[in-house]
């Protein structure tokens, strides 16, 4: 069974880092304001505000941030600024075993997405595809904070991972499996293929999102995931958006699912919101859930965090 992580709670202090790519610092600290509003403390990873190019400081030094937040006793929560790109590049110098013991909850998606697949992996934790440190502003729509406080800080289950009210999940192949959650970004699944930290999607529910590709690219992505035996080595597929992605060649991301994701012939529901969209549904990696595609419902089995 995944370890699950100490639940937030009010007046927990939150820690921040950035792993991939930089922040500017006057977006950071008007993010941190907001959660300092919202009655959380906050301390800031020595390389937070670093710039080196598109990256934030070098591998080791976000590595150093992260595990510094791992071994801070007073941090329940673990926030990443943003994604970008590189986060892959920081995966060799984390402390597996350690963060086995003392595991925290760890949200975001974007880049994100392969550090919070591989501490599931190899630290056997549950992590959460949800919030990034840019998300805690005024405009972020309530659904996306409910999402996110829910489960960070519930213990009840089963739990309805439900889409926002008008926006319907939708059934493409019909079938209901229960089995570990994994997923985000397909780009960044699809750049960890071939290296010691490539996503196992065996006996799991895989889910998965994309930003600013267009289709043909997007295609070219599914298609090497398919060869990688990533679709068939999981139950069930749920698809998310594909925010600002093009249609190209006269053939859109609807086109794509119908053309070659239902015809895997597994269990698949479509429209999923997560990941870059607008609207952002807290998904706890490593939890059990349960993926009926007869009824268009995503439920958990047990909770991602304890008391």
């Amino acid at each position: 069974m995944a370890i699950k992580p100490l639940a937030l709670q009010q007046g927990d202090t939150v820690g921040i880092v950035t792993l991939g790519s930089p922040l500017d610092a006057s977006v950071i600290d008007a993010r941190v304001a907001y959660l300092q509003s919202m009655g959380l403390n906050v301390i800031l990873g020595r390389y937070v505000y670093a710039q080196n190019g598109y990256l934030a400081g070098t591998a080791q030094e976000r590595a150093e941030d992260l595990m510094n937040m791992f071994a801070n006793n007073n941090v329940r929560l673990i926030l990443p600024s943003r994604g970008g790109v590189g986060v892959e590049g920081i995966l060799p110098y984390l402390d597996y075993e350690y963060i086995r013991r003392y595991p925290k909850i760890v949200s975001g998606y974007s880049d994100i997405t392969v550090l919070l697949n591989a501490l599931t992996q190899f630290s056997g934790i549950i992590t959460l595809h949800s919030l990034l440190l840019i998300d805690f502003k005024p405009s972020t729509p309530p659904y996306n904070f409910e999402q996110f406080f829910s489960a960070t800080s519930s213990i009840v289950v089963p739990r309805s991972i439900s889409n926002p009210p008008g926006r319907p999940l939708i059934r493409k192949v019909a079938g209901s499996v229960s089995g570990p959650l994994v997923g985000g970004n397909l780009t960044s699944f699809v750049g960890s293929l071939g290296t010691p930290f490539e996503v196992d999607t065996r006996g799991k529910i895989l889910f998965l999102e994309e930003v600013h590709e267009p289709v043909n690219t997007v295609y070219r992505y599914v298609e090497q995931l398919r060869l990688a035996g990533k679709f068939s080595d999981c139950l069930g597929i749920i698809m998310g958006e594909c925010t600002g992605c093009q249609d190209a060649y006269g053939r859109s991301y609807e086109d794509l699912i119908n053309d070659y994701i239902v015809p895997l012939g597994k269990p698949l529901l479509t429209n999923f919101a997560t990941g870059h969209g607008v609207y952002k549904a807290a998904i706890p990696i490593g939890a059990i859930a349960n993926m009926n595609a007869n009824n268009a419902t995503i439920t958990l089995l047990e909770p991602a965090i304890r008391y």
